[in-house]
């Protein structure tokens, strides 16, 4: 049973059944909770305020005679068998269980706003280790809700990233390292890939934002980079590549810590 007042949830209640509705109604404030109740679904979808609500019960009979009937009509009749009273715990603990999945899950994910978190990395030039890194890496960017990582193509940014510094950076060669800090938050994620490499200079290479390149194999992982990421930024030796993803405005703030 619902205790405190943080667990005192707003339901709303679609029942066309007016014993159902009262019935349900009633268990439910006595649990605590604020109840409100609506006859239909039209009534119920006319409302401008359903995103306020906690959990929506809907329809919870059909219109058959059934024994689910009688037990869900015990709510208003008071019927006291014991096969009706394991009926209503049973419906007691589905919609406990669903309010606590609700508190835990998802409306905890409003306090990730101010959770940040800093990764440093520190790598063998070996592309075989890539993968658990960029997997490690978008797993924390999706718990943070920053973007919705299966439609961001952030792997392949990060992937090119990787894949230059190792290759035409450290030019694979497993005694030099590859450093990866990535900087995470709800708002924005900041991806620093640096080699040990001798460098060049990103301005001898075909411009990646100039649409004449489009289809020139050189500077094509730049220019991926460029049109993924929300700001690049390369140092004046180009070792060290700074990628900055946002959050994308109105993207509903998903995952979990």
């Amino acid at each position: 049973m619902v205790q405190s007042n943080q667990d005192r949830c707003h339901i709303l209640i679609v029942e066309n059944s007016d014993d159902v509705r009262a019935g349900l109604a009633d268990e439910l404030s006595k649990l605590g909770h604020r109840v409100v109740v609506a006859g239909a679904r039209d009534e119920a979808l006319a409302r401008g305020d359903l995103e306020e609500f906690d959990l929506i019960v809907s329809d919870l009979i059909n219109q058959e005679p059934s024994e689910d009937t009688e037990n869900v009509r015990s709510f208003k009749l008071g019927v006291t068998s014991s096969r009706t009273r394991r009926a209503i715990q049973g419906l007691h603990d589905i919609i406990e269980k669903t309010l606590w999945f609700k508190l835990q899950r998802i409306d905890n994910r409003k306090e990730r706003a101010d959770v940040r978190e800093k990764i440093d990395l520190e790598l063998p030039s070996d592309l075989t280790l890539m993968n658990a890194v960029l997997e490690y890496l978008l797993d924390r960017v999706a718990k943070l809700g920053l973007v919705q990582v299966e439609q961001s193509n952030l792997f392949v940014a990060l992937d090119e990233a990787f894949v230059n510094a190792v290759k035409h950076g450290n030019r694979n060669d497993p005694g030099k390292l590859l450093r990866v800090t990535a900087e995470l938050s709800a708002r924005e994620a900041i991806f620093t890939v640096e080699d040990e490499g001798e460098g060049f200079d990103v301005r001898e290479i075909p411009d990646p934002r100039d649409p004449a390149n489009l289809f020139k194999s050189s500077g094509r992982g730049v220019l991926l980079i460029y049109n993924i990421m929300d700001e690049v930024e390369y140092s004046e030796r180009g070792t060290r590549l700074k990628m900055v993803k946002k959050r994308p405005e109105g993207l509903p703030q998903t995952g979990s810590v």
